[in-house]
């Protein structure tokens, strides 16, 4: 009798563990479920240019966890957006050391190395470069199809010094290498190889190329209008603009190339008021992008509608960058 409840008290206990051990998979696998959630949806909070969602819900994950690494790689994104160069390494190269095989969680700490290094003393800058160029290196050599971070490290080589591993002959290579993955970055390589070697036609022929080549060639028009501003050839840069218009109109995901047009008519100090209007179909699109912060939209088309005279959509345009981004620094200091 006494083996028998020994045995009755065994099959219960292990009753007791096995009841545990699926409770425990069905929280596990439910916080996986929500970590998926909340990712998602800063995710979406960034796209959408809400940096001070995004970062609430990243910080309401727990730390730990397989979610983590993207969660780094989240908030370093965020933090680039908002220009914070510090916070945006930090972060990229924690994503880094938790998924080392992640060529996006690569190209994204090579970006954030880049910004930084633009700041920095020459010292800094060239410990930096060396940094930048092995990210990206890495970032290609993890995925040879990751199209930007292959045009990244092109651009790379194309700018950098021979000293920190730059040179236009690397950068040619990384150009034949896009032939295979996206024909339209590669010759908009190759055109920004020719205009640092000042061979200024073959970079336009390349650039006309692009956009005949891009399945969305909204943007390469864009980078079009940018050489012609290089060039001060007024009339065909807004010529380009006003193609990258009528090309956004039938692309619904060219938001961004309504954003860096709208930019490069700033620059020109040309046609204010289509700026403000690309900038105002692009804050009302649906393909808004963390390429082209909504916060900083906003904060651009309040700078242009004090330039047309209006003080007060220029300050409900910076109230409403500052709602987005409440401690964005160029949207604090914005006067309307």
């Amino acid at each position: 009798m006494k083996h028998c409840a020994l045995r009755r008290l065994g099959a219960a206990s292990r009753g007791v563990a096995v009841g545990l051990l699926l409770a425990l998979a069905a929280t596990a696998a439910v916080y996986a479920q929500g970590a998926t959630q909340t990712l998602a949806q800063a995710n979406q909070a960034l796209q959408n240019g809400a940096a001070d969602k995004a970062l609430a819900l990243l910080g309401s994950l727990p730390n730990g966890g397989t979610a983590i690494a993207e969660a780094q790689n989240l908030a370093c994104r965020v933090h680039f957006t908002l220009q914070r160069w510090d916070e945006a390494v930090r972060e990229c190269e924690q994503a880094v050391r938790l998924d080392g095989q992640n060529s996006v969680d690569h190209m994204w700490l090579a970006r954030a190395l880049g910004e930084k290094a633009s700041r920095a003393s020459f010292v800094n800058a060239f410990s930096l470069g060396k940094r930048v160029r092995s990210e990206f290196e890495t970032a290609v050599r993890l995925n040879p199809r990751n199209a930007a971070a292959l045009t990244d490290l092109g651009e790379f080589y194309k700018e950098a010094p021979g000293i920190v591993g730059g040179g236009t002959d690397k950068a040619a290579d990384v150009a034949a290498q896009l032939d295979k993955v996206d024909a339209a970055r590669a010759h908009q390589l190759r055109a920004r190889i020719a205009e640092a070697g000042k061979d200024y036609g073959t970079a336009e022929r390349e650039f006309k190329q692009a956009i005949a080549t891009a399945a969305h060639p909204a943007m390469h028009w864009t980078t079009l209008a940018s050489f012609y501003r290089r060039r001060q050839r007024w009339p065909e840069m807004e010529l380009a603009i006003h193609n990258c218009v009528g090309a956004a109109q039938r692309d619904n995901g060219a938001g961004v190339a309504l954003y860096d047009g709208a930019g490069i008519l700033t620059e020109s100090n040309r046609d204010p008021a289509l700026a403000a209007r690309m900038l105002e179909n692009y804050l009302a699109s649906s393909s808004k992008t963390e390429e082209a912060p909504a916060f900083e939209a906003r904060l651009r088309l309040a700078r242009l509608k004090k330039q047309l005279g209006d003080a007060a959509g220029a300050q409900r345009e910076q109230a409403a960058a500052l709602q987005l981004a409440h401690d964005y620094r160029p949207a604090l200091d914005f006067r309307p």
